[in-house]
């Protein structure tokens, strides 16, 4: 008899696009494509184009029959209950029944969902630099700071769903700046892509000297302008990554104490920096660690690659849905077998 060659679909919903693709058991995204989010208001319109670009790509593949799970990927999506809840830069609200939506339009396959830096860490743990490992935390450094905390084998998502958002552990008690989240000094504010233009601006008002970031519109500057301007030697642009490195070595010695993890994952465009922020980082965990912590946890770039990354991410929590949709009725089979040799 042959078998079939099992695949299942991994979504990145973001707030400009959603990637979608199809992923087989050695981890290889087979093909991918994508939407606009924003393009429909309608929840439901949304998901006729999401489902219709997916039996496209599926057709296209020869993998009709094949999906045997979904993963999705999303900003405050809730493993538990398979909702989003008010989800920032996202058209609809205040409660979208995701999970349970996508696998009707999708005829029964069973789906999975989580925030979109639990999934990067599912990846990294499946797929990338965290393969073997059982502890350990993947911070996710883009727009914003997202994380995934793993331990001992499994994501911490508390009694909610909503556990590990380190993002917005507050750095700056006082006088902090205001965050999207609508608290004051979170990590988020200064160590995100967002947060280092922020910074980049504020060092450009308060300070007198030359800059090349001073040759574009302040209001326009962003965390890329920063690192070419660094690399180029430019000095307020350096002294931004070092402070950027610094609050993010502190809030990662703070992380430290918490799980004991083997090793802390950078992922997003922020983590491509180099030692320009490694090099601040390291300096300033080494400063910060608790004794008993010290140079026990590495800090690694993450090896997923980028264009396949957040695929590849919702694709483990793919593989979750159909091991966990399929649990209960081998579970049944083995019992019905068991009562039948009884008998």
């Amino acid at each position: 008899m042959t078998m079939i060659k099992p695949y299942v679909m991994g979504i990145d919903i973001g707030g400009t696009n959603t990637v979608f693709g199809i992923v087989d058991a050695r981890g290889h995204v087979v093909a991918s494509d994508s939407i606009k989010t924003r393009k429909h208001a309608n929840f439901d319109d949304y998901i006729k184009e999401l489902h219709a670009g997916a039996e496209r790509l599926i057709k296209l593949n020869e993998a009709e029959g094949k999906i045997q799970g979904i993963g999705i990927g999303a900003p405050n999506a809730n493993y538990y209950t398979g909702e989003i809840v008010n989800p920032p830069n996202l058209p609809w609200g205040p409660i979208i029944p995701l999970a349970e939506t996508v696998s009707k339009a999708f005829g029964g396959i069973p789906v999975s969902i989580t925030n979109d830096a639990n999934a990067a860490a599912l990846g990294e743990m499946t797929y990338g630099a965290a393969r073997g490992m059982k502890d350990f935390i993947m911070i996710t450094l883009g727009t914003g700071v997202g994380s995934g905390i793993v331990v001992n084998g499994q994501l911490v998502y508390g009694h909610d769903g909503n556990a590990g958002e380190l993002g917005h552990v507050v750095m700056k008690r006082n006088n902090g700046r205001i965050c999207g989240c609508g608290r004051t000094g979170c990590l988020e504010a200064y160590c995100s892509a967002t947060g280092v233009a922020r910074t980049a601006r504020e060092f450009l008002e308060i300070r007198n000297e030359p800059s090349l970031l001073r040759n574009l519109d302040i209001e326009d500057i962003t965390s890329k302008d920063v690192y070419d301007a660094a690399m180029a030697g430019d000095a307020i642009a350096k002294d931004v990554f070092e402070y950027t490195g610094k609050l993010l070595g502190e809030a990662i010695a703070d992380m430290i104490v918490f799980s004991s993890p083997q090793a802390i994952i950078l992922f997003g465009g922020l983590a491509k920096s180099g030692d320009l922020l490694l090099r601040p980082l390291q300096e300033s965990l080494d400063k910060n660690i608790f004794p008993i912590f010290k140079g026990k946890t590495k800090v690694i770039i993450s090896e997923l690659k980028e264009s396949d990354a957040a695929v590849l991410g919702a694709s483990a929590l793919g593989w979750e849905a159909k091991y966990k949709y399929e649990a209960p009725a081998t579970a049944a089979a083995s019992k019905h077998e068991d009562e039948t040799e009884k008998a």
